[in-house]
């Protein structure tokens, strides 16, 4: 099985928990668990991947909720029974672009 489609699954199923700090800015950016499911549940994408993330391989989704709001999440790989979320948030788009690749940072000459 793909690595997205065991995520979705396992989200779906509700084989997840959240860090602290998921939990923490869930509530500070009004992100409710239903908006988390709806943004992995259909039309979500790995936009990076992290495989040897210093607390085991990760990887960063982005997906849509039922009202297009777009979410960013972060969370482990499905190799565990449950899916770790370390962070979810709405993507900057001064940082982003299109919500998918990371806009080039640009170094001020002083």
């Amino acid at each position: 099985m793909v690595l997205i489609e065991e995520i979705r699954t396992k989200i779906r199923r509700r084989h997840y928990e959240l860090s602290k700090h998921a939990v923490d800015v869930s509530i500070i950016r009004n992100i409710s668990m239903r908006e988390l499911e709806e943004a992995v549940a259909s039309k979500s994408e790995i936009i990076e991947d992290y495989p040897d993330d210093k607390y085991g391989p990760s990887c960063l989704i982005l997906g849509f909720t039922g009202s297009g709001r777009p979410l960013h999440l972060h969370c482990s790989y499905p190799t565990r029974p449950i899916i770790k979320v370390i962070t979810l948030y709405e993507p900057d788009t001064s940082i982003w672009i299109e919500f998918r690749k990371r806009k080039p940072i640009v170094k001020r000459k002083y």
